[in-house]
């Protein structure tokens, strides 16, 4: 082993021990599908301006989930029940004193206002002047204060840090363009008064309470006031009074007054079941991969196989120091991840292969050598537009978007760390050693393979019949928007809203057991949970009288006498302005991938891959409307991983479509290259896929009804998205190529013997 091969190694295990110790000494946290949490019901007050309808109860619930995202809090259920509550359910609070300090941080109304200072209080019964206020001050004394001079409206954003030579934490206040002329006002008119006036402090109000009254500096002068567009909150805060207040002023203040009506603990979405039969579908399915990958790529692919493991570990020791929350199908996701991790090594050992094939007398580690640097460019751009989209689905999304785009980020970057330095150390020693160097049949890539050499030999001519292929692409889009418009979408509750009733029964059954008799009467996708005022919770779509009694019956017939303890009904928890954020998000993240394709190709590369893109996903959601599959939360997570399989996959055929035509002689025909390079990447796709559907097999199989639906959603997309790289994305490019022709970047090729192992000094 060279000094080189052992540092990297020695490096990767203090990588992989630091993971392993964070794991062992931090508990993950879990969201409501698997450990339950709190549940708050608010009843909203209005006022004759602002009156607690349904209109105004959804804005103060988006300003909720915004408070909610900004406080860290993942995988949370914000929902309008009836129309002027909100019900909340926030996981991983499991006793009355974590519930309490949420309720206190998310009910507040967060109205931040500053004031004049009109001066200072003597007698307890002194009335203040119309339209001022008397409070008590931040320093013991109480202040008359004069209107609303600036308010949270006219704050951009808060932070809460510490200054450098200052002892307590800030919470420091950037202000648009007329707050900053607003501030600078009432500052400057403060400073008009002498040092120790009462007039010459400034009132910060936060719901009715003076929580700051600072003096304004000496050095400040009259009339000018305090510039720059900005201010600090002082008050001897602490950083996390600091950083919750931050997050109650840039959430904003709530459009109406919110009053705690009823407050309790729940138990998780899923049985234990549900979640055993999860996590062992998904061992099954990593134990079939990993087998499937030694099988073809023997001593380098059981490399892989190690290094996936440690990718396993080292996305979990991530998830850990990043604090996020852990669901089902984030757990269903890092899975999959985990089974489209190989397809950077299959990548690099299928180049690695070419190489040996064409100079085997260089020997294995230079070929794997050569694999890596010629697959790095499809690695990263395949990597970098998934980490564009999450990154985005984060900054602009909420609720659910802006989790899976932490998921997604955390699994790409594991994933990235996994091939690019584990693998390629393993494989490296692997291939190092005297006896894998006099039988390279071992290492795995001392020949192409069985399906490179069939395809070689065959050599077919797919784009001869592209008309055909996006005919086909074409008739399947016809079907599907059919679908969608003629079966319609069958949305779930998370969509539509519904109902939730609160049950009790005379005897001691467990929430698994009404979970299934509520199932068995009709009600598959019904969400029980057990709860500390009652025995059970059920959340369901649009049902009438009659359904309820059905499931009022069901309950009976294993609970005994039930009493229904509360009815009510719940707007949806992916709503109007969560699914328009949403849609931003989405179409800001496609933008930014075509930019950059086009940045990287040229943008007919990044137009032919969205619009393959947009088929693979609208195919899957056409078979689910013909088929009346629920379209959900789950379901949404599905189709954001088809996204990135589907550019993933694209990806990586422009990536040698490129390096065939910058290389080519100028009369070569580009569809001829377009075809080869298919066809050379053709063994890496089936290879690849073929790892991903183990995994999604399991979990469609033995994962029960949890994760079936989002199983099934991700087999087909990957294999539509797989068939749309060669036949929809291919064809599209090399017409687009005879319109917009792209130019060729000619590379100098430099001939060497095979004896020649590309080492220079």
């Amino acid at each position: 082993m060279s000094r080189g091969a052992l540092v990297r190694f020695l490096l990767v295990l203090g990588l992989l021990g630091g993971c392993l110790a964070l794991t062992l000494t931090q508990k993950p946290n879990l969201g409501l599908d698997l450990r339950g949490g709190a549940q708050f019901v608010f009843q909203a007050t209005g006022t004759e301006a602002a009156p607690a309808n349904a209109e105004n109860v959804d804005k103060t619930l988006e300003v909720l989930r915004g408070r909610v995202d900004s406080l860290g809090v993942a995988e949370s259920t914000l929902v309008r029940q009836g129309s002027d509550r909100i019900l909340v359910e926030l996981p991983g609070v499991t006793n009355d004193e974590e519930a309490q300090q949420a309720e206190e941080q998310i009910g507040k109304t967060a109205k931040l206002t500053a004031h004049e200072v009109i001066g200072t209080v003597s007698h307890p019964e002194q009335k203040p002047k119309k339209g001022n206020l008397i409070l008590p001050s931040d320093q013991g004394d109480s202040l008359e204060i004069g209107p609303v001079a600036l308010s949270g409206e006219d704050v951009t954003g808060a932070d809460g840090l510490q200054r450098q030579g200052s002892v307590g934490y800030v919470v420091a206040l950037s202000f648009t363009g007329s707050g900053g002329d607003k501030w600078a006002d009432i500052t400057g008119k403060a400073a008009c008064n002498p040092l120790g006036d009462p007039k010459r402090r400034v009132a910060i109000v936060l719901d009715d309470k003076i929580i700051t009254s600072p003096e304004v500096n000496q050095g400040v002068a009259c009339d000018v006031g305090i510039q720059g567009g900005g201010t600090d909150i002082t008050g001897n805060f602490s950083q996390t009074e600091a950083t919750e207040l931050s997050a109650l002023i840039e959430g904003g203040s709530l459009p109406l007054e919110l009053e705690l009506i009823s407050d309790r603990l729940v138990g998780p979405t899923l049985g234990a079941a549900a979640i055993d039969a999860s996590l062992q579908a998904g061992l099954i399915g990593l134990l079939l991969t990993g087998l499937f990958i030694i099988a073809v790529y023997r001593l380098v692919g059981a490399m892989a196989t190690i290094a996936l493991a440690s990718y396993s570990l080292l996305a979990y020791a991530m998830l850990l120091l990043l604090g996020s929350t852990l669901t089902l199908p984030g757990l269903a996701g890092f899975v999959l991840a985990i089974g489209m991790a190989i397809d950077a090594n299959v990548l690099v050992f299928e180049r690695a292969r070419e190489e040996f094939a064409e100079y085997p007398s260089a020997g294995l580690r230079r070929a794997l050598s050569v694999g890596f640097n010629k697959a790095w460019s499809a690695i990263i751009d395949s990597n970098v537009t998934t980490l564009l989209a999450a990154g985005l689905l984060f900054v602009l999304g909420s609720g659910p978007i802006k989790g899976f785009g932490v998921t997604l980020s955390i699994g790409v970057i594991a994933s990235m760390v996994s091939a690019l330095i584990i693998a390629r150390v393993l494989s490296e020693v692997a291939v190092s050693t005297r006896f894998v160097a006099r039988k390279p049949t071992i290492s795995g890539l001392g020949n192409v393979g069985k399906v490179r050499t069939w395809l070689d030999r065959k050599n077919p001519d797919l784009m001869r019949r592209r008309n055909l292929w996006l005919g086909i692409s074409g008739a399947a889009l016809v079907l599907a928007v059919t679908g969608i418009f003629t079966q319609g979408l069958n949305l779930g509750v998370e969509f539509t809203g519904g109902r939730q009733l609160d049950y009790s029964v005379s005897k001691t059954i467990s929430v698994d057991d009404a979970r299934a008799a509520i199932a068995d009467a009709g009600f598959p996708q019904a969400v029980v949970q057990g709860a500390d005022t009652a025995d059970f919770t059920v959340r369901t779509g649009e049902i009438s009288n009659a359904e309820e009694q059905k499931i009022e019956d069901a309950l009976k017939t294993v609970g005994g006498k039930v009493t229904k303890q509360d009815d009510q009904t719940i707007g949806a928890s992916l709503g109007t302005e969560l699914r328009d954020k949403a849609l931003i998000a989405f179409g800001v993240a496609l933008l930014v991938q075509l930019i950059y394709l086009a940045f990287r190709f040229k943008w007919t590369f990044g137009v032919s891959a969205v619009l393959a893109m947009f088929h693979d996903v609208v195919l899957v959601l056409g078979l689910f409307a013909w088929l009346a599959k629920p379209i959900d939360g789950i379901f949404l997570a599905a189709a954001m991983t088809i996204i990135g399989l589907s550019v993933n996959d694209t990806v990586v055929v422009f990536d040698r479509i490129r390096e065939r035509w910058h290389g080519s002689r100028p009369d070569d025909d580009f569809a001829k290259l377009a075809n080869k390079a298919a066809v050379e990447t053709m063994p890496r796709t089936v290879n690849t896929g073929l790892g991903a559907m183990f995994i999604l097999a399991a979990l469609a199989v033995f994962g029960g009804d949890s994760l079936r639906d989002f199983a099934i959603a991700l087999l087909v997309g990957l294999v539509v998205g797989t068939y749309s790289s060669v036949f929809t994305a291919t064809p599209m490019l090399t017409y687009f190529q005879q319109k917009w022709p792209m130019s060729r970047v000619k590379r100098e090729r430099v001939a060497r013997t095979p004896e020649d192992s590309g080492a220079v000094i």
